[in-house]
């Protein structure tokens, strides 16, 4: 099973006790997954169509807890995913599908279905524990997330800009700082930083995903941190290696063109002791003089017998 389908069997698993949250919660899935039917009597039935059937599932409670209604459910193969099932959800009732509509004010009293929602001065999303329970209800509709193993990425997806754009206006009013772009004919509403993805687990009220990402995000942060030591680690070692080659070449340079008689006794002993211990830290090295000098002093000493060495390197050119 995906993250995303963990997560949305967590959010079926919440029982919603308020009917004015269960009600902003099937305002939700019949807005992005609903449609209306109309028989040749007038006779209205509202159709939910899903391929997780967990939201099948919380759905068809939420309307018989809100409504007392009882949907039917029919099951059929995807034509394009042959292995996967779509499940039907229909309230068929006439005076069933009314009342659902008028509570998510997708109808009026006059009987007038409403082109769109207006999300500001909607009535179903005035309190802030039916917002989560809205975009909740969206998620568990239109919506998706990755893997947190693999990268972070939210997403609920909608067929109409307006909806997508409504939609973005709730989860924003937590602070969410959600993004929408477009993919092929659809409006994705997105989040990418992590500490976002955290918080609207924490707005759908998902705790058990929630512990599971901040985990990860632990666990990757450790593992970028040692990652950032070793790699610094390692460059440390390569620049003190490739100084001391360097440093051992000029000495031995030094040394082949008889230049040895003409070195201070410090620098001679410096370039003795570093031709005898050539992998040994500057620090170490200079405890090994006589009388000892710090990191400092050998290394202005060895740069000294570099200068010595580039001065006889241009003589010999010359």
């Amino acid at each position: 099973m995906s993250f995303s389908s963990e997560v949305k069997e967590e959010l079926c698993r919440k029982v919603l006790s308020a009917r004015h949250c269960q009600i902003g919660e099937i305002t939700a899935i019949l807005f992005l997954c609903g449609k209306v039917s109309i028989d040749e009597n007038d006779q209205y039935s509202l159709i939910v169509q899903t391929e997780n059937v967990a939201v099948a599932r919380k759905y068809y409670q939420l309307v018989k807890a809100a409504f007392g209604a009882v949907p039917s459910i029919m099951i059929r193969r995807n034509e394009y995913l042959k292995k996967s099932r779509i499940y039907k959800v229909t309230v068929s009732e006439h005076k069933d599908a009314i009342r659902i509509l008028k509570a998510a004010k997708m109808m009026d009293e006059d009987g007038i279905l409403a082109d769109a929602l207006d999300i500001r001065n909607h009535t179903v999303l005035q309190r802030t524990c039916c917002k989560r329970a809205f975009i909740r209800g969206a998620f568990l509709a239109a919506g998706s997330l990755s893997d947190p193993e693999k990268n972070y990425h939210f997403e609920i997806v909608s067929n109409r800009e307006e909806k997508a754009r409504q939609i973005q206006t709730v989860m924003n009013e937590f602070n969410l700082d959600a993004k929408m772009t477009t993919r092929k004919k659809y409006y994705v509403i997105y989040l990418k930083e992590s500490s976002s993805i955290v918080d609207v687990l924490n707005v759908m009220e998902a705790p058990l995903a929630l512990m599971h990402l901040e985990n990860v995000r632990i666990l990757k942060d450790m593992r970028n941190t040692v990652n950032r030591r070793v790699n610094c680690e390692a460059a440390n070692i390569n620049k003190t290696v490739t100084a001391a080659a360097r440093q051992i070449d000029d000495i031995r340079f030094i040394e082949a063109e008889g230049g040895f008689g003409d070195l201070s006794p410090g620098l001679l002993e410096t370039a003795r002791l570093r031709l005898e211990y050539p992998d040994v830290p500057l620090k170490e090295l200079g405890t090994m003089l006589n009388p000892p000098v710090g990191k400092s002093g050998v290394n202005h000493r060895l740069r000294k017998l570099s200068e010595i060495a580039q001065k006889l390197r241009e003589k010999d050119t010359m």
